[in-house]
C-alpha cells in the first residue's frame, strides 16, 4: 500500500505539490489552493501529534467501520468527503509559504517514521497504527492534489 513512509511516495507528493500555482482551481469542493495546502499541513500536524484534533461525535460510531474501507486499499479517497471543523482553513495565504511549510511537515513525518506518529486518535477514524497514519497521510495529500488537477 502506498504510504508516506515510502521515500518514492514522498518524492512523488513533493513533485506534485511543486506544480500548484496561485491560480490553480479546484475540480470539486470549496477550498482555494492556498487553503488546501494549509489544510493538508493541519493533517500532517495531527499525525505527528503537533496538533491534537478533537474527535467528531459521528466518528465514534462510524469511524471504526469506515476505517478499514478507507485505508484497506490504494483506491483514492472520494470527492467531497466531509471535513472536521478544526481542519477548515479560512482566509487567503501565500502559496509559496504554505507549500514550504507543508513540504517541511512531510519531511518531518517521513523521516520520523513510525516512532514519531501520534498515539492521539484521529478526529474521525479513532485510534490508528503508525502504518495507518502513513497510508492516510498519503491518501489525504493525493486526494487534495487530485482536487486541484494534479494526478
Amino acid at each position: 500500500m502506498k504510504n508516506l513512509f515510502q521515500p518514492e511516495r514522498v518524492a512523488e507528493v513533493k513533485s506534485r505539490l511543486a506544480t500548484l500555482r496561485p491560480d490553480s482551481r479546484a475540480e470539486w469542493g470549496k477550498m482555494t489552493v492556498t487553503q488546501m495546502v494549509a489544510h493538508c499541513s493541519v493533517g500532517i500536524e495531527s499525525a505527528t501529534g503537533d496538533r491534537q484534533i478533537k474527535r467528531v461525535p459521528i466518528g465514534y460510531l462510524l469511524g471504526p467501520l469506515v476505517r478499514g474501507l478507507a485505508l484497506g486499499d490504494d483506491k483514492p479517497m472520494k470527492k467531497n468527503s466531509p471535513t472536521a471543523r478544526d481542519f477548515i482553513i479560512s482566509g487567503e495565504r501565500d502559496l509559496d509559504t504554505e507549500r514550504s511549510r507543508l513540504t517541511g511537515l512531510i519531511d518531518k513525518f517521513a523521516s520520523g517514521g513510525p516512532a514519531k506518529c501520534t498515539t492521539h486518535p484521529h478526529a474521525f477514524f479513532g485510534k490508528l497504527t503508525a502504518e495507518q497514519w502513513a497510508i492516510l497521510m498519503y491518501k489525504h495529500l493525493d486526494h487534495h492534489l487530485r482536487q486541484f488537477g494534479v494526478p
